[in-house]
């Protein structure tokens, strides 16, 4: 919203911020390159940004969303870039930045949880919505390393800029 109002374009107005943040700019631009930032989207569909600093690891995602007319959503496609130093298996770390875009989508999408004379009523994965595999969107992770000393996390990052991408998605 705030590059919105800047008149500016969400990668643009990221980058200018980041002038002095070299690890952030490779995983922004890693981000806009591979997501095919700025590409026209057709009608109903939107796209949106995050990126964050989560567990020593950058890490950010562009959402891609289809806004139906009978006003649901589905979210299409997600592009992760990370910059966790260093990988040693890059398979791991894409997988776990899966695992966290459901985890996160899930929550951003179904995050409800209700209390019923005192007690969670959600027992269980049975009774809590979460996103099923015939709703999960297309995901791609590309690393943006920058090496070094850095060594971060990638168990939990994957969840923390999913949100804010699918609000800007829609925003969009």
């Amino acid at each position: 919203e705030m590059a919105h109002e800047a008149r500016k374009d969400p990668v643009d107005y990221r980058r200018a911020m980041l002038s002095k943040r070299p690890d952030w700019l490779k995983v922004l631009n890693t981000l806009a390159e591979k997501s095919d930032w700025g590409s026209p989207m057709a009608p109903g569909k939107g796209r949106g940004i995050g990126i964050t600093e989560c567990f020593g690891s950058v890490v950010g995602c562009v959402a891609e969303i289809d806004l139906r007319s009978d006003g649901s959503l589905k979210v299409d496609r997600v592009v992760y870039a990370i910059d966790c130093g260093h990988a040693v298996n890059p398979l791991t770390t894409a997988e776990q930045l899966e695992g966290g875009t459901i985890f996160g989508l899930t929550a951003a999408l179904y995050g409800k949880m209700t209390v019923k004379n005192g007690a969670i009523e959600q027992g269980n994965f049975d009774s809590y919505q979460m996103v099923r595999l015939n709703e999960a969107p297309k995901i791609e992770v590309h690393l943006a390393l920058t090496g070094g000393k850095k060594w971060g996390g990638v168990g939990e990052p994957g969840t923390s800029p999913i949100a804010p991408a699918l609000a800007n998605a829609i925003f969009s």
